[in-house]
């Protein structure tokens, strides 16, 4: 990749960590194309999106083109809930993955305590005397922990006296919803970081007026805990091809997309950037467009729509028995944001024949590149013709990728244009709890910053039971939460919640490790 020596830190036989002064070689250097990866709307156990997105990486160098796929870093809490493991699988994997999918070089951790650093400082500050004057019922900063656990959503804290401070009802959000981790993701400089973390508001005071992480003097602390976190993960693929691997933002309660850093240092590196954003078009790939992009001024070259068998089956109906309508919604999405886009069909064991054609021949009908992948079994070999199909789409006329409006536009306006041109609703109903934020967030000044809508991504709609394309429906908007420090508004669509719960079969009952340390179970 042509890094050197000095701006790699080795972190144990197979794991780097890039230097932050390597961005002073390519700052003004043209820079390669970013491909992004989305997909359909998945089922519970995922279509494989990080298989075809690091799958494509490979097939792209099988190609002579330089590449490197950059990844989110894996939650916990999918780990040990359902999903399991989250590095790929098969000859498509990032490694050591077991390494990758538990504690990393820590990161999370570091996130998680800087989070609850803040947390702990604000009701020290109120026992100490509360200078601040803070209406310990407006604060809104709540504790984290990367695991799923629906017994934290809501609590009370301080109960036993007052020796342990003033009662008051908070609650956890997985650390993967934190708003120290959109930061993290978002940050392009430690000194932005810093200016970020300043700018959380963590409640109000009783006069109405926001109170800051920086009023509690507590930013320099999280910067200690975060100095080492801000820095991008290395690691390389089932064959050796260059992997990025670094924050890891829920793609519908937070921006699902890994660290900016990250994916500017690749792009300074390689020919092609294959970025994985979080769950279907809907959420990701909008939150990439209508957040990332205006932040940072990354502009994909392509996307990648993956779907399976599996996938559009799950969103078939009488009328449309292939669930190819979902598929069609979100390509029609992607292309209002003015991006040429390939459908990556990645094939499972399962997969017939004629579903595959099936498949092809409505794409070709539609006149969209289609290429069916293999990469579990066949790693890049398997997506070489996905890769093909991505050179060629990206190598003409650079395309007028944009936002689906303005940025400053308000943000009531932004999320009836998601509602109705993304999701299909008819249109927007606020809970009068969060209208009255909302109104209050417009008199501080907040009203035309981002809005990242927290939605299920089991759906187009907020109702994780309508499939397909759901007609003749309105989003219900009931919380909003204010992210000052990211630089948007999470506007909660629905039951959606910040903290999910382990289901009743949970993958951590299948995990185990034996006399030599090996883990069984992941997968």
């Amino acid at each position: 990749m042509g890094i050197r020596v000095e701006e790699l830190e080795i972190r144990g036989a197979h794991v780097g960590k890039l230097r932050l002064e390597l961005l002073d070689r390519w700052a003004f250097q043209v820079q390669g194309k970013l491909v992004l990866v989305t997909a359909v709307t998945p089922t519970n156990h995922g279509e494989g999106k990080t298989v075809v997105s690091i799958g494509l990486a490979q097939g792209l160098r099988k190609l002579g083109r330089k590449a490197v796929v950059t990844l989110r870093q894996p939650s916990l809490g999918p780990i040990f809930g359902l999903k399991g493991g989250a590095t790929g699988g098969g000859k498509s994997q990032v490694l050591p993955a077991e390494l990758i999918n538990l504690h990393f070089t820590g990161d999370f951790h570091a996130i998680a305590a800087a989070h609850n650093l803040l947390a702990a400082m604000i009701d020290s500050h109120i026992y100490h005397g509360n200078a601040l004057d803070i209406d310990a019922a407006s604060i809104t900063w709540p504790r984290t922990v990367d695991m799923n656990d629906r017994a934290l959503r809501h609590i009370t804290v301080a109960e036993g006296g007052k020796s342990n401070g003033l009662p008051r009802e908070s609650g956890f959000v997985i650390t993967a919803a934190s708003e120290i981790m959109a930061i993290l993701a978002l940050a392009s400089s430690r000194e932005d970081l810093r200016q970020r973390l300043e700018r959380i508001v963590i409640g109000f005071r009783k006069d109405g007026s926001p109170v800051r992480a920086k009023d509690l003097q507590c930013t320099g602390a999280m910067m200690v805990l975060l100095r080492d976190a801000i820095l991008p993960n290395l690691v390389q693929t089932s064959e050796h091809t260059p992997a990025l691997i670094h924050a890891g933002p829920f793609g519908n309660i937070a921006h699902g997309t890994c660290s900016v850093l990250a994916q500017k240092m690749a792009l300074g590196l390689a020919d092609f950037v294959v970025n994985e954003t979080g769950f279907a078009a809907d959420l990701g790939a909008e939150k990439y467009f209508d957040i990332v992009m205006p932040a940072t001024g990354l502009r994909p070259a392509a996307a990648v729509v993956v779907a399976s068998v599996r996938a559009l089956r799950a969103q078939a109906s009488e009328s449309d028995p292939r669930g190819f309508a979902n598929l069609d919604r979100h390509l029609e999405n992607l292309a209002k944001f003015g991006v040429s886009a390939v459908v990556a069909l990645n094939r499972f064991a399962g997969d017939t024949d004629e579903d595959v054609d099936a498949v092809r021949a409505h794409c070709e009908e539609r006149g969209v590149r289609f290429a069916v992948t293999d990469g579990f079994v066949r790693g890049g070999d398997g997506a070489v013709d996905l890769a093909q199909q991505v050179i060629e789409v990206s190598s003409g006329a650079p395309a007028e990728v944009r936002s689906l409006f303005p940025a400053d536009a308000p943000a009531t306006e932004k999320i009836e244009r998601i509602a109705r041109e993304i999701y299909g609703a008819d249109g927007v109903r606020f809970e009068a709890a969060a209208q009255e934020k909302l109104l209050h967030f417009e008199t501080l000044g907040f009203g035309r910053l981002p809005v990242c809508i927290a939605k299920t991504q089991a759906s187009l709609s907020d109702d994780p039971k309508r499939t397909g394309v759901p007609t003749e429906w309105t989003l219900t908007i009931t919380d909003i939460h204010l992210a000052a420090g990211a630089g948007f508004l999470i506007a909660v669509a629905g039951k959606m919640v910040l903290m999910p719960g382990l289901g009743k079969d949970p993958q951590a009952v299948h995990l185990d490790v034996d006399e030599r340390g090996v883990i069984t179970g992941m997968y």
